[in-house]
């Protein structure tokens, strides 16, 4: 679908010539979901619009299903097949109502009306807004989570083949940030190839089929969640991190319980920890892999919050059960007590 081959870009600053990006290869294959992360300068932002069209690489090339896009035919034709939200995308919105503002693209792109209101009502519905209410009314009386909604809808309404987004839920609350990672998840199950900007680790590790990590514009790490996940002293040292629930797997393997390499969600860590008892911990609750081809992020739920002070008890070794472990029924009771809005990554 898209190709970065050798891709360089630099450009000048009151320091001198910037280097962003230096012989970056990547392929995105139709129905991808990309992470990128890096650090602040690594070139996420300018690989964004280097794969939008938005830039021009200075060496290199992007080609879009084959097509270079150095060429302004090829970069008009990206218009309804490539779409991209960098962050805030709410500071954009202009029009009188939430309507005209989502049917704004759809209008430059010559569609006829009754074509332009079935997808906005289309794209205001993925975006969980019901569109009676929120059409008539100006998207400057919403909330902030309202209108990243509405903006990110404006977009989606062109339907693109491939969706970039740069740090989608900046900004957001743990609720609105749970309900934008699962719409996200919801148009990749369409079919859609999705490239994600985020600093936030568990979201890469729900959401992402492949992770680039990008050091001084060139790529340290590409592969799956797993394989990049596997090296946390390695993305420390890139002042990255790892998902949180695989940082508390390493803490719990460090005090002698074996559990299994690879693990990227709370809910993968709450069944692996449930095991070494027998059951499941969470039976009704859908983990990482069943997420990604259902299109939905799965919801938390007490019995899958595993805080600190559960790490506590092993430590500590107060409430033991035969075999050693941390009776279950102690851990559930210690995350009814946790707040269940912890940040997304760090």
């Amino acid at each position: 679908m898209l190709v970065c081959d050798k891709l360089s870009y630099s450009y000048s600053s009151h320091d001198g010539e910037v280097q962003a990006l230096r012989g970056l290869d990547l392929q995105l294959r139709s129905g991808d979901f990309l992470g990128i992360i890096g650090h602040t300068g690594s070139g996420k932002s300018t690989l964004l619009q280097l794969m939008s069209g938005l830039l021009m690489p200075t060496s290199g090339s992007v080609c879009f299903d084959g097509e270079n896009l150095r060429s302004k035919a090829v970069r008009r034709k990206l218009f309804t097949q490539v779409g991209i939200a960098f962050q805030y995308p709410e500071y954009q919105l202009f029009a009188p109502t939430v309507y005209d503002d989502i049917a704004f693209a759809l209008r430059n792109a010559g569609l006829a009306a009754s074509e332009i209101e079935q997808r906005v009502q289309e794209s205001m519905q993925l975006m969980r807004l019901d569109f009676q209410h929120f059409a008539p009314l100006s998207p400057f009386e919403l909330s902030g989570g309202e209108m990243r909604r509405v903006a990110l809808a404006g977009v989606i309404a062109l339907k693109p083949r491939l969706l970039i987004l740069d740090e989608p839920t900046a900004g957001l609350d743990p609720s609105g940030r749970n309900q934008l990672n699962a719409i996200i998840a919801e148009y990749h199950a369409t079919g859609a190839t999705i490239v994600l900007v985020s600093h936030g680790m568990d979201s890469i590790a729900r959401l992402a089929t492949r992770v680039l990590v990008l050091k001084d514009g060139q790529t340290a790490y590409l592969g799956s969640q797993a394989e990049v996940f596997s090296h946390p002293e390695e993305l420390r040292a890139l002042n990255l991190g790892v998902p949180q629930a695989t940082s508390f797997a390493a803490e719990l393997q460090a005090l002698g319980l074996p559990l299994p390499n690879g693990i990227l969600t709370i809910e993968e860590l709450a069944d692996a920890i449930a095991a070494l008892r027998g059951h499941r911990a969470s039976d009704q609750v859908p983990v990482r892999a069943s997420s990604q081809t259902s299109g939905q992020v799965p919801s938390r739920t007490a019995s899958s919050q595993l805080p600190n002070k559960y790490l506590d008890s092993v430590r500590q070794s107060k409430t033991q059960a035969p075999g050693g472990l941390p009776c279950p029924e102690s851990a559930a009771q210690t995350a009814s007590t946790t707040d269940t809005g912890a940040t997304d990554g760090l």
